[in-house]
């Protein structure tokens, strides 16, 4: 038995009285084809009922003078972004289409309108189940520059030491400007149906944003201009920036170069002068550690979606070893500002001590590379050459 067709009944009001809300109301809950009785008494209601019809999509056709047939038709063709059922769903699509655009995943999307170019639309690349969690996770550790950092705290220490400092402090800047730009390009290109992905680039960018600004502040506190942009080490950034490769890119800036940073954060938290850097560098080493998790979160799903990564991976670490081998690698007067850093003055004694510190540093570099690599699959050999290939200039 047939069940009976729907039916509209707009009594006496009309389209100057609003009659499309109901009509869009109704027609919204129904699917592409089904048909619909709209019946009322409004002067005119037939014309401009067929003019409504015509303009979202639909078919009016009239029964009597006061009753018209309504086929459903504008979101013929329209399939769901990323799911076979209505609602939100909770995974997005194996491949994003470029007709989808900015919709929302879950959206009903209709046929036709314009193809976005988004080169970043296959799930296997982009997303993993652990990106929501790091995306709270990154919320939650937000902070104010203004009221997390002690600038007024008390700078004591001798000027030969801040001079160290800011030549440290100027390589960071520089670092900085690189991971941020390194994940802003790739959100531009990321298919917004993986908006979790979407999410963890921007605010990955927005804390690089951060840093860039507390360790300029912190450089020019006592008014010292800022120290020495090396060759080698613009060369060595410039090879993160060009990487067109969203994997090769997440390996070499996060998990090497970003992971290698978290140390000498650390070290130079433990080292600092004052209090002020103190928290600058703990707070910022926090953030770079969520960097990492997220690439190697990332990294590890697309190894065991495809076979052939950690080998493309390890051939861009050869690459950009290659591309460099002329360069001078980490900058003398970094090196030995952070000896001097870690010792504590420029009394020989202190500069031994300052010495080992920064050996025992490079030792941690290397071990925590190589710990990361065997965590995305690479076996202890293929994890040691590969870390040793990273570029002496940390990033």
């Amino acid at each position: 038995m047939n069940e009976p067709r729907p039916t509209l009944d707009l009594e006496h009001l009309g389209f100057d009285r609003g009659a499309q809300v109901l009509l869009a109301r109704a027609t919204r809950a129904l699917a592409p084809g089904a048909l619909l009785e709209v019946c009322g008494s409004a002067p005119a209601l037939g014309v401009e009922l067929a003019a409504w019809a015509r303009a979202n999509g639909h078919a009016a056709r009239p029964l009597t003078d006061r009753r018209w047939t309504l086929e459903i038709g504008r979101s013929a063709g329209a399939r769901r972004a990323g799911a076979e059922r209505a609602g939100l769903p909770e995974e997005p699509a194996s491949r994003a289409p470029q007709c989808w655009g900015l919709a929302a995943r879950g959206a009903l999307v209709e046929a036709g309108g314009p193809e976005f170019g988004f080169r970043l639309c296959e799930r296997e690349e982009l997303w993993t189940a652990d990106e929501a969690t790091l995306y709270r996770q990154a919320l939650a550790a937000q902070w104010d520059p203004e009221r997390a950092i002690p600038w007024s705290a008390p700078l004591e220490h001798s000027d030969e030491l801040e001079d160290a400092l800011v030549e440290v402090l100027t390589f960071l800047i520089e670092n900085e400007t690189a991971a941020l730009l390194v994940p802003a390009r790739f959100a531009g290109q990321t298919h917004p149906h993986f908006r979790e992905t979407l999410q963890l680039l921007a605010i990955q960018a927005a804390d690089e944003a951060r840093h860039i600004e507390v360790f300029t502040r912190r450089a020019t506190l006592r008014g010292r201009a800022l120290g020495l942009s090396t060759v080698g080490g613009r060369a060595s950034l410039k090879s993160l920036v060009d990487e067109p490769d969203f994997a090769r890119a997440a390996l070499l800036t996060s998990v090497l170069g970003e992971g290698t940073f978290t140390n000498l954060l650390g070290f130079l938290h433990a080292h600092a002068p004052d209090r002020c850097t103190a928290e600058i560098m703990r707070l910022a080493a926090q953030d770079e550690a969520r960097h990492v998790a997220f690439a190697m979160s990332h990294l590890a799903h697309h190894a065991q979606a495809d076979a052939t990564l950690l080998a493309r991976l390890a051939s861009a670490v050869h690459q950009r070893h290659a591309a460099l081998l002329a360069t001078s690698g980490l900058s003398v007067e970094v090196f030995d500002a952070l000896i001097a850093l870690a010792g504590g003055s420029y009394q020989p004694r202190a500069i031994e001590r300052g010495h080992a510190a920064v050996v025992e540093l490079l030792a941690q570099m290397d071990a925590g590379r190589r710990m990361r690599l065997r965590k995305l699959g690479f076996d202890a050999r293929q994890a040691e050459q590969l870390s040793e290939l990273h570029t002496r200039n940390f990033m």
